[in-house]
């Protein structure tokens, strides 16, 4: 970790924020950028997209149009996010950068955290009725004890 001043600059620390395009996720990387402003850290958007069946699945039963359709959702949001992060770009907001991955939300956002080293990682807290039950990917961040993680309502 950087080390920390007496203004507890941390140059050279980097804040992780996943982002989905929900509107927690949004108020997730709303935080993820004060805490980055404050910290004179960097900030690492992720946005991790489901793996969308190649169109072999046809063959499989699955609905053509569905994949399209999910691909599309996929790239509206990902465009969404892409152009939040250019609105960060104003003069005293930390550097940002957007980062997409396919896969698994919780393998991808752990390897991007860990790739860039991150001192803190910020989620949005899930609304899906299940996660009470089976964990949510916040759960998971925080039982993995790699980094400090911010969970935003």
């Amino acid at each position: 970790m950087a080390p920390e001043h007496a203004s507890g600059d941390r140059r050279g620390s980097t804040v992780v924020a996943g982002v989905d395009g929900s509107p927690t996720s949004l108020r997730a990387a709303a935080y993820a950028v004060g805490v980055a402003r404050r910290l004179h850290a960097g900030l690492v958007l992720v946005y991790v997209r489901e793996p969308v069946p190649t169109t072999a699945a046809i063959g499989a039963g699955l609905d053509p149009q569905a994949l399209v359709s999910a691909r599309e959702v996929q790239d509206a949001v990902q465009a969404e996010l892409g152009q939040a992060v250019e609105q960060l770009a104003e003069p005293g907001a930390p550097p940002a950068e957007f980062v997409v991955r396919v896969g698994n939300p919780y393998r991808e956002l752990t390897a991007a955290a860990r790739e860039r080293r991150a001192d803190v990682v910020v989620v949005g807290a899930s609304t899906h009725p299940g996660h009470r039950v089976a964990g949510s990917l916040a759960l998971r961040l925080v039982r993995a004890g790699e980094w400090p993680v911010t969970v935003v309502p």
